[in-house]
């Protein structure tokens, strides 16, 4: 397969290495608004560059990955759309609540296929976690915890255009929280506070979060994020049920250390990025999207999806700024006409 790749930022260049090392993957063309990135990545991975997505998508690519700055996302997710070109796109496809609407009716006008980049689908303990919910292993689930919770901050000028710490880092737990439990998210009620860098709070945002959620079956969801977990990066989920429970990120790579003496777990060593928790996850959404694109399944992550998660994290934006318990019924877009969500 011929694959087209828009962006080699942070993420993007990780997705080249991860799609020229696929064995579908037999020629990759990248392409970035910056010119002599695009160069270095490809001389170092043996690629070609296009000058820009417009000549890329003409030039035909069997599947075109979009993994630019979320500004990029909604207009290159647009133009492979109107070329008929299945698409892969990293969160958010769009940066507001409005045009993710637009684009999932586009997509259910127009039928293109689109996967949206949340990994965390792909990673074999969330799996296993959904695996057990659905057979009735747990029996009936009555509460969920999840969390992210990033080693380090981020650069100081990506804040005012992240969308904030829900919309950003939280919106996949959402997504996963809807995977792993079957359900929709009925009400919210979210808080957040600061203790780190002035940044934060000069763009509004929150350094560190917690949400309460309630599911449409009742099931209680216990959610947090920060950017200062000095152990390390600690993504977990834990699913609590009337005949057991299950916990994802529960392994040796643990950002934490217990307090009861003769206890040496976890030992180590600890992960320090989303990148090193999440690689096989990664590699593993990446071919999925080759059978995407080859017509031999459907999406397993659609822009529907990825609108319902922007939904929850509008929720509880709305429910911090407002302090107060958010209904999703509030939130625009939850019945849109052709789109079903798995």
């Amino acid at each position: 397969m011929r694959i087209g790749l828009a962006g080699v930022g942070r993420i993007g260049a990780f997705h080249a290495k991860t799609l020229a090392a696929l064995d579908y993957v037999d020629e990759l063309v990248v392409t970035d608004a910056d010119t002599g990135a695009a160069e270095r990545v490809a001389a170092e991975l043996g690629l070609d560059v296009a000058p820009d997505a417009e000549a890329l998508l003409a030039s035909g690519v069997d599947g075109f990955v979009i993994a630019t700055a979320t500004p990029g996302h909604a207009p290159l997710l647009r133009q492979a759309i109107a070329a008929g070109v299945p698409a892969f796109c990293e969160k958010p496809v769009a940066a507001t609540l409005k045009e993710t609407i637009e684009l999932a009716e586009l997509v259910a006008a127009t039928g293109v296929p689109v996967h949206v980049g949340f990994q965390r689908r792909f990673d074999a303990g969330y799996r296993r976690a959904q695996a057990a919910v659905a057979s009735g292993e747990l029996g009936f689930v009555h509460t969920i915890r999840a969390g992210t919770h990033d080693q380090a901050p981020p650069h100081a000028s990506y804040i005012p255009t992240s969308g904030g710490i829900f919309r950003d880092c939280n919106v996949h737990d959402f997504d996963i929280l809807r995977f792993v439990s079957g359900r929709e998210v009925a009400t919210v009620y979210a808080t957040g506070g600061n203790k780190g860098a002035d940044f934060f709070a000069e763009a509004g945002d929150v350094d560190t979060g917690g949400a309460l959620l309630t599911l449409d079956d009742g099931t209680i969801v216990l959610i947090s994020s920060t950017r200062y977990n000095g152990g390390g990066h600690d993504v977990r989920m834990e699913v609590h049920g009337e005949k057991g429970t299950i916990a994802v990120g529960l392994d040796h790579s643990l950002a934490m250390r217990s307090a009861e003496e003769g206890v040496d777990f976890p030992r180590g060593p600890q992960k320090w990025s989303f990148m090193e928790r999440f690689l096989p996850a990664y590699q593993a959404e990446l071919t999925a999207f080759a059978d995407v694109a080859r017509g031999e399944r459907p999406s397993p992550c659609t822009v529907r999806d990825a609108l319902e998660a922007f939904r929850i994290a509008e929720a509880c934006e709305l429910s911090r700024a407002e302090r107060r318990p958010v209904a999703l019924s509030e939130i625009e877009g939850s019945e849109i006409e052709g789109i079903d969500t798995p």
